[in-house]
């Protein structure tokens, strides 16, 4: 059975006794109750693969089980569930990018990690978090990650309410994290995107991926070294990559966008709010004109697939695009107005392919 991020974190903290969490994963209890979770960001199990012949420390860890990314498979949506134990259609943060309801003429698109000052992030995703409800439990809960991302909204709509504990560079991480899990009882998160930054920037399997992926490994070896006796580390991702080798520009040579008002989404999974009355044309126009190169879903059909969970909450639902095109292959799909900068990415993840969804789960009792 496939597990989602969400059941690896309500699985952790109801080892530590938080309640109202499921043991989904069936954990056994840890008698120092000392818990890490690292995840690095893009490391999905392909990733790995390409790697663990170069840094040992990754065929050292046991695994523990197999993990699929949210759907989209991205960063906002996989974190988010992480942070909250729920799925995306509880918590809301369905996308990279996705419609701010009733937001005006135009309507605004949220940009889940730039964010907007506009958008409160307490009332985007209201749920309390893990994080949250550990602290209140008395847990002693620790986020360790780049001192950049400590007051972002994004940070405070999916992940507050632990200690942010802001670290640069390896060693840094790692002193933060024996920091936190000194006292029994203690979870800490631990977080590095170098590896999806290397990913987009030149492509999973480029030197630069490999150089990220040593990081990751000495991060690993590191942490294991230093934490202290009785934790127990958990290493995961938040989704996979694939290297882009077929693009389509929207609305360029062609009148895709014709019946679409707000396009959001990213360029492996595309969120179209389209104009009144122009839902069944849109999609029989999209259907042929990209043939078996993409899959387009109305919000109604995505939401009755599971798409995003077992249930949407009602308010979330207008944040889903009335249209969901998740591209097949290596396709990606461009916005007109940044193709430059999305031609210039050559890994991506958001869809639903095996190199973008399957990610790892490792572990280690110290």
């Amino acid at each position: 059975m496939a597990y989602l991020l969400s059941d690896l974190s309500q699985s952790v903290f109801a080892t530590l006794g938080l309640s109202s969490t499921l043991n989904i994963l069936e954990i056994p209890k840890n008698p120092a109750q000392r818990e890490c979770i690292l995840l690095v960001d893009g490391m999905g199990v392909n990733a790995l693969q390409l790697s663990v012949n170069n840094h040992p420390i990754f065929s050292q860890l046991a695994s523990f089980s197999s993990l699929r990314a949210t759907f989209p498979s991205t960063t906002s949506t996989s974190l988010t569930s992480l942070g909250t134990g729920n799925d995306a259609g509880r918590h809301g943060m369905v996308g990279y990018t996705m419609r701010v309801p009733h937001s005006g003429t135009p309507q605004r698109l949220l940009n889940a990690l730039k964010w907007d000052e506009r958008v409160d992030p307490y009332i985007w995703q209201s749920d309390e978090t893990l994080f949250e409800r550990g602290k209140r439990e008395g847990i002693s809960v620790s986020h360790i990650a780049a001192k950049r991302y400590e007051d972002t909204g994004f940070t405070r709509a999916a992940l507050r309410g632990a200690l942010y504990r802001g670290a640069n560079v390896v060693d840094e991480l790692v002193n933060e994290a024996k920091s936190a899990l000194q006292k029994e009882r203690s979870f800490a998160y631990v977080y590095i995107n170098d590896v999806d930054d290397a990913s987009h920037r030149d492509g999973i399997g480029s030197p630069r991926f490999h150089v990220a992926m040593a990081k990751a490994a000495e991060l690993i070896t590191k942490l294991i070294e230093n934490l202290p006796s009785g934790t127990r580390l958990w290493i995961t991702a938040d989704h996979g990559m694939i290297n882009r080798d077929d693009f389509c520009v929207l609305g360029k040579g062609n009148d895709l966008l014709r019946n679409v008002d707000l396009l959001g989404g990213e360029p492996r999974v595309r969120y179209l709010y389209v104009k009144e009355g122009a839902l069944e044309e849109t999609k029989s126009q999209w259907e042929e004109f990209f043939g078996e190169k993409v899959q387009v879903l109305t919000r109604e059909e995505s939401v009755h697939n599971g798409f995003f969970g077992t249930s949407v909450l009602e308010k979330n639902l207008e944040r889903i695009g009335d249209l969901i095109v998740i591209a097949n292959g290596e396709l990606i799909l461009v916005e007109p107005d940044r193709e430059e900068f999305q031609l210039a990415m050559v890994g991506h993840h958001g869809g639903i392919t095996e190199s973008e969804i399957a990610i790892p789960l490792l572990t280690q009792t110290i």
